[in-house]
């Protein structure tokens, strides 16, 4: 017993570093590609810089959905390949420990993780792409505070347009500006001026423009000629723009539902239409089936881990990723089918998984019960083959010619 704890807390260390790093690695790549999107998005739309973070925060338990997986897969691979290569697996074997009793670690590590994968996708992930969705209607109705641009005419609101030259102390000091504006009466009022600041009020609609060294003319339709005038300080009050108030969760979107909410209209007879029942259940079979594959992965991981005898070929570490990310394809593609009434929710989504599962098992089988097993030997001679005729077609080095 003693030897059986020290080999589960080897294990345990083998598999955690692995682990994190790859779900580290899967979180930031996967964030750092919507990043330089998020940025451009919010500069076309005028919004503070600061939203990109609150947005890509958003997006966080989305990536890792996918990264858990993923995270899993590698730990437990990289874990047992080192085994392999070093001889160690041989080692445990002979000494009478199985594969079927090291699978104990991968799946105290599966098990909490899955659980942990259901929370985010059934109630955290609707929450944040809620939150999400949110955050870019505040910045396309200015709800976020739209950036004024130097040099360019900004349209603030319906009634207001403002240019400046030059900007200083972070927006707060404004040189060489014009505004015009127009309220509901008619009355416009264009103006020219050194500087100026904005000023809030008591009023919570209305700010104020405070203009330093400037002309302005004021016209009506009560007015035979405009007015001109020159000021020292002048103060021109700004109504905001009205904003619309952003949606409640889920009016629309299957993806902000949780997921007892799912379950009640899609198998518990909350929905109305025939429509909404068949979104609904494609959308709860989609995040069960994520889920339910992860228990999977420490067979499928092990099988992967060992190369043939005589090879350290990373063939293994690829196809895994490969089977991860097109299986996770397969079951968006199936779940849009499913939503859309072109493909029965439950058999379009859960007869992949038992594909996936039966042929998981049977490379888990040929490489634990039968002497000499190896799942993939017949991929790693083709890619053998493949690299030596690759390498036979391209030219060689020329040897120096020896000097007489």
């Amino acid at each position: 017993m003693p030897q059986i704890g020290l080999i589960d807390r080897y294990l345990a260390r083998s598999i955690a570093v692995p682990l994190l790093g790859s779900l580290v690695l899967a979180a930031m790549l996967l964030v750092l590609d919507k990043m330089l999107r998020l940025f451009q998005y919010v500069v076309d739309a005028g919004g503070p810089v600061s939203v990109v973070w609150r947005m890509l925060a958003n997006l966080l338990p989305e990536y890792l959905s996918l990264g858990i997986p993923i995270g899993l897969m590698l730990g437990i691979l990289l874990a047992f390949r080192k085994l392999a290569l070093s001889s160690e697996l041989d080692a445990l074997r002979g000494i009478g420990i199985g594969y079927g009793r090291l699978l104990r670690v991968p799946f105290a590590y599966a098990i909490p993780l899955a659980a942990l994968n259901l929370f985010i996708v059934g109630y955290l992930e609707p929450f944040t792409h809620y939150r999400y969705e949110g955050l870019r209607f505040d910045l396309k109705s200015g709800a976020l505070g739209a950036a004024i641009k130097v040099g360019e005419f900004n349209q603030l609101g319906k009634h207001l347009t403002l240019r400046i030259d030059r900007s200083e102390n972070k927006g707060t000091q404004l040189h060489g500006i014009f505004v015009q504006s127009e309220d509901s009466k008619g009355m416009s009022v264009a103006a020219t001026a050194e500087h100026g600041r904005f000023l809030a009020t008591d009023d919570p609609d209305k700010i104020l423009f405070r203009l330093t060294k400037g002309r302005l003319v004021q016209d009506s339709p009560k007015f035979a000629t405009p007015r001109t005038l020159a000021f020292d300080s002048y103060d021109l009050p700004v109504s905001l723009p009205a904003i619309d108030q952003f949606r409640r969760r889920a009016v629309g979107e299957t993806e902000e539902l949780y997921l007892h909410e799912l379950w009640q209209l899609g198998y518990g007879g909350g929905g109305k239409t025939h429509a909404q029942r068949i979104a609904a259940e494609a959308h709860f079979n989609f995040r069960m089936v994520e889920v339910v594959m992860m228990l999977m992965l420490p067979l499928l991981a092990i099988a992967l881990a060992v190369p043939p005898k005589r090879s350290s070929s990373g063939l293994g570490i690829f196809i895994s990723i490969l089977i991860v990310v097109a299986y996770h394809k397969v079951n968006q593609y199936a779940e849009a089918a499913a939503a859309s009434g072109r493909l029965d929710p439950t058999l379009g989504l859960w007869l992949p998984l038992f594909v996936l599962a039966g042929l998981i098992y049977w490379m888990y089988h040929v490489l634990a019960h039968r002497p000499g097993g190896q799942p993939i030997g017949a991929l790693e001679w083709f890619f053998a083959g493949f690299a030596k005729r690759l390498r036979n077609l391209l030219p060689k080095p020329r040897q120096a010619t020896p000097a007489a």
